[in-house]
């Protein structure tokens, strides 16, 4: 019988992406590396839980959802969360920072300081900067100075990222003038809390880290996982929680790696791959600026 794997999600590290299992075994991500797996027959998709905390009712979820929680968790999950500012006691050092994803589309946003740059690669940002650095409430509030003043969001619905990412300025340089623009602009403005410490710009670029300066446009993306269903391709690049995989040596899709919790998994085998390629159902991108991604 074959051995049924979880998905925890895809994380980052300075040695590059890794999927990672329940129990906490990691699988690296090398360019080159085959990813294959299918959903055995009458499996069904279960809530993840929140907080390390297993769902208490086992409840079904849909096959489509980024996050994999039923409602309960999802409260639970979000009540614990800085991104949803229900946390201002936390007494870690914050920085703020900005996320370029692609000409006119830039972020604001915090993260810990021990996390270092994992957060902007878990969001697919092509290139960054960091601003500043201090208590979370004072960079909570200059995260908000800089939406008003500059009119940038705190968040980008990761759709749009992939739009855009097909049609990236051609070199690092026009990337990184565009963010140091912006960032001189944020720390000319008045009203920055006192305990912030202003962080000179240092455009960090992840092009290369991302794979995303060799890749084939991609063909479309995968939309659900099915009972039944496989892919096994050649993983090409990766960004935030995407996989780009060669299926059946051709054509390059896009596999979003959170609609892989919350399903049990089985290996698919070489000689499988190679037969089946792709059986989950699939988006193909229409418009040009689709190509990438």
């Amino acid at each position: 019988m074959a051995q049924v794997w979880k998905c925890s999600g895809l994380r980052w590290s300075p040695a590059g992406p890794a999927l990672v299992w329940d129990g906490g075994r990691r699988s690296a991500l090398p360019w080159g590396k085959r990813v294959g797996f299918a959903v055995p027959e009458g499996s069904v998709r279960q809530c993840v839980g929140a907080r390390g905390h297993a769902c208490p009712t086992r409840a079904a979820v849909p096959a489509r959802s980024r996050g994999a929680r039923c409602e309960e968790c999802a409260r639970l999950d979000r009540a614990h969360s800085v991104a949803a500012d229900t946390i201002a006691d936390d007494p870690r050092p914050y920085r703020v920072y900005l996320a370029w994803f692609g000409p006119a589309m830039v972020k604001v946003g915090i993260t810990a300081v021990e996390r270092g740059s994992a957060r902007l690669l878990e969001q697919g940002a092509v290139c960054f900067s960091w601003l500043g650095t201090g208590p979370l409430m004072a960079a909570r509030r200059t995260e908000e100075l800089l939406r008003a003043a500059l009119q940038v969001p705190d968040r980008i619905p990761y759709a749009e990222k992939r739009a855009v990412r097909s049609a990236l300025p051609g070199t690092g340089e026009e990337r990184a003038a565009q963010v140091r623009e912006l960032h001189a602009r944020a720390v000319a403005l008045s009203g920055w809390p006192g305990s912030l410490r202003p962080e000179p710009c240092e455009v960090v670029d992840h092009t290369g880290v991302f794979g995303l300066d060799a890749v084939s446009p991609a063909l479309g993306e995968v939309v659900e996982l099915v009972p039944g269903g496989r892919v096994s391709g050649e993983l090409v690049a990766a960004a935030g929680p995407d996989l780009h995989l060669a299926v059946g040596g051709r054509a390059v899709v896009v596999l979003d790696t959170r609609l892989m919790t919350g399903w049990e998994l089985v290996s698919v085998s070489p000689d499988d791959a190679v037969a089946a390629g792709l059986t989950f159902p699939l988006r193909e991108f229409t418009r040009p600026q689709e190509g990438l991604f």
